[in-house]
């Protein structure tokens, strides 16, 4: 692995399957995981002159990279981190590679309601806002005042919800063409702290119950078709369990595809589609997958 010399490290070569929240995938080509704006743009500015193309990843959940991995340069924003509180307005702003996790019980902390649901989302804030992520009746689009990004050609820009295109699990900011890298969320406050974290961790207990945290994932695979759940039309079809390689159906959660082991992307795109298949051909209904998927499978 080398070193392109650069104030920010540009790593050649460099394994992804570490950063995914499945552990699996191939090598981006070059790598960088910046921790300033001014490092971001630089990163930017140098993908632009030596005419790579830029991908994005965050914490790595909610997405697959293929087994040959990426070509071009692979910026990791996990690294941007910092939260502002305006305790007049009862908002929060929020750098993009904040864990959604922490955040949530750190708004919880001060008697904030508003994002209990999200303590158990494994992502950053600038995946969650990019998929409008979400949780138990809750996504990020309901707390959103706005959003800041910059383009691949280094123009920032703040956006508002309205310009977003928010729908179920989607935005216009899944296309690539900007990177976030804050948003400011609208919360409720005056609550009491004590009673905002009790709710905030029975939300995570919950999902501790019902989800399998104890292998590798990504999260919800595919999307709920309304007013199926996809986990039961899975589960109903026969599929908790089902195996290709050491890519599972969990057992727990038919909505989840768990490595475990020595899972291969391959092993899980083909247990995707399987999926898919079964299911259309039992109940004529088609799932999409929620997960991000990157490279060529």
């Amino acid at each position: 692995m080398t070193t392109s010399k650069t104030t920010v490290e540009i790593h050649n070569a460099y394994p992804l399957a570490p950063l995914t929240s499945w552990k699996v995938g191939g090598l981006a080509q070059w790598y960088a995981a910046p921790k300033s704006l001014a490092a971001l743009e630089e990163c930017l500015t140098w993908a632009e002159r030596s005419g790579e193309p830029v991908t994005l990843i965050g914490a790595g959940s909610n997405l697959l990279i293929s087994d040959r991995g990426l070509t071009g340069l692979v910026i990791c924003t996990r690294h941007l981190r910092g939260i502002e509180f305006d305790l007049a307005k009862g908002q929060v702003t929020v750098a993009a590679g904040e864990p959604v996790a922490r955040l949530a019980l750190q708004v919880a902390t001060k008697g904030w309601s508003g994002l209990e649901w999200a303590v158990g989302i494994p992502g950053t804030l600038g995946g969650l806002v990019v998929m409008n992520g979400g949780a138990q009746g809750g996504c990020a689009s309901d707390r959103i005042i706005n959003v800041q990004t910059i383009s691949l050609g280094g123009i920032a820009e703040t956006l508002l919800p309205e310009e977003l295109g928010f729908a179920y699990r989607t935005s216009i900011l899944q296309a690539g063409d900007r990177i976030v890298t804050a948003a400011t969320l609208q919360l409720n406050t005056g609550f009491d702290p004590q009673v905002i974290t009790a709710t905030t961790n029975d939300f995570l207990r919950f999902r501790h119950r019902m989800q399998p945290y104890h292998l590798p994932s990504c999260g919800s695979v595919f999307r709920n078709p309304h007013p199926h759940a996809a986990a039961r039309l899975i589960e109903d079809t026969g599929l908790k369990g089902y195996r290709i390689g050491d890519a599972q159906v969990s057992e727990l959660h038919a909505n989840f595809i768990v490595n475990c082991g020595h899972a291969s992307s391959t092993d899980i795109i083909k247990l995707i589609r399987h999926v898919q298949t079964q299911v259309a051909q039992k109940w004529a209904i088609n799932l999409e997958t929620e997960v991000k998927m990157l490279g060529e499978f």
